[in-house]
């Protein structure tokens, strides 16, 4: 632990948009490519970072529902590379007594089989572990997800099963991808981009937002402590007040 951090006051959960592998190897002349193979190991480094802070959750988003409109190139090389990223990572991953868990669309018949399986295996192989859970947002869209949650409603409520008139917050909450997902405390984006893309927009409602200019391959421990740093010098409201002088802030 940093003597920088409090220890008290570490998130149970942070999200990470994983930006700038494209960027990182723009700027030392390779392919796009090159940059996400990169970012593999800032993964795991990231990971068991984590681990060691004692955060509880962690959900990294791997390839959103608009990654698609990149080049076929690039999407081939992306369904592999998750597919091989499981395949070396996922048992020392586990001895570490981390689950894992995947969120998206995985019925799109876009995504192989091979890929599916993968995770489904990685999801069983890790299902008793309690460590940490580490959550991969792959084919993965806040909109998709939240579209999804509707359906189910409005199919439980035409088959009877679902009154319409209790239909609340946590009615919609349950029917995301992951119920028992706590909502995230704090979102890191890398490269200096400043927006959610998509990721996490209903369980992000009160999360604090850190924007850090690192490429993702660059992001190391030292990066994430300055992350942490910042959410720790944050006051987090939720919507109330700390003192009669702020009564007017929202």
């Amino acid at each position: 632990m940093s003597d920088r951090l409090d220890p008290d006051r570490i998130p149970r959960h942070i999200g990470i948009i994983m930006d700038g592998n494209g960027r990182w190897a723009s700027a030392r002349g390779f392919e796009r490519t090159v940059g996400h193979a990169a970012g593999e190991q800032s993964i795991f480094d990231t990971i068991d970072d984590c681990l060691e802070l004692g955060v509880e959750w962690l959900t990294v988003y791997a390839f959103s529902t608009e990654n698609w409109n990149r080049s076929a190139e690039e999407v081939d090389f992306l369904m592999a590379f998750n597919e091989s990223l499981l395949v070396r990572h996922r048992d020392s991953v586990a001895e570490k007594g981390v689950r894992l868990h995947f969120i998206g669309l995985s019925a799109d018949p876009r995504v192989p089989r091979r890929v599916v399986e993968r995770m489904a295996e990685s999801e069983r192989l890790s299902a008793g572990n309690t460590a940490m859970h580490v959550v991969f947002a792959f084919n993965y869209g806040g909109r998709a997800e939240i579209a999804e949650a509707a359906r189910a409603i409005a199919e439980e409520a035409a088959a009877g099963t679902l009154d319409p008139s209790t239909v609340d917050v946590s009615t919609v909450a349950a029917r995301l991808y992951l119920p028992e997902m706590p909502d995230p405390e704090l979102i890191i984006r890398t490269s200096g981009e400043q927006r959610l893309s998509n990721f996490l927009l209903w369980q992000s409602a009160y999360s604090e937002l850190v924007f850090t200019p690192v490429l993702w391959p660059d992001f190391d421990r030292a990066a994430l402590i300055e992350c942490l740093g910042v959410y720790q010098a944050r006051d987090r409201r939720f919507g109330g007040v700390v003192s009669t002088d702020e009564a007017g802030e929202h």
